[in-house]
């Protein structure tokens, strides 16, 4: 049975689209309407979690317009999890 690391615990954003679509973003005509998104829920949530909050993102443009959109680094679960697992 797979169970998260000591300490640990999973907090979902109920977020939806980051904004980032795949390279939507990164299309001039389409940057200012992908920051909007990602400022309707995920980034004032990112913005407002503790520092100490390890931010989760499975998917690569996701965490890319995190970093963009927040200043947070965002990680894919499976590295969050390798390296609690190494302590």
């Amino acid at each position: 049975m797979l169970s998260f690391p000591e300490k640990y615990h999973v907090q979902e954003i109920p977020s939806g689209c980051c904004g980032m679509a795949g390279s939507f973003c990164y299309e001039k005509e389409h940057y200012d309407i992908s920051m909007k998104v990602g400022e309707l829920v995920l980034f004032p949530v990112v913005r407002d979690a503790s520092p100490d909050t390890v931010i989760a993102a499975p998917g690569t443009s996701c965490r890319h317009h995190i970093q963009e959109g927040t200043g947070r680094i965002a990680y894919h679960p499976i590295e969050i999890l390798y390296n609690a697992l190494k302590k």
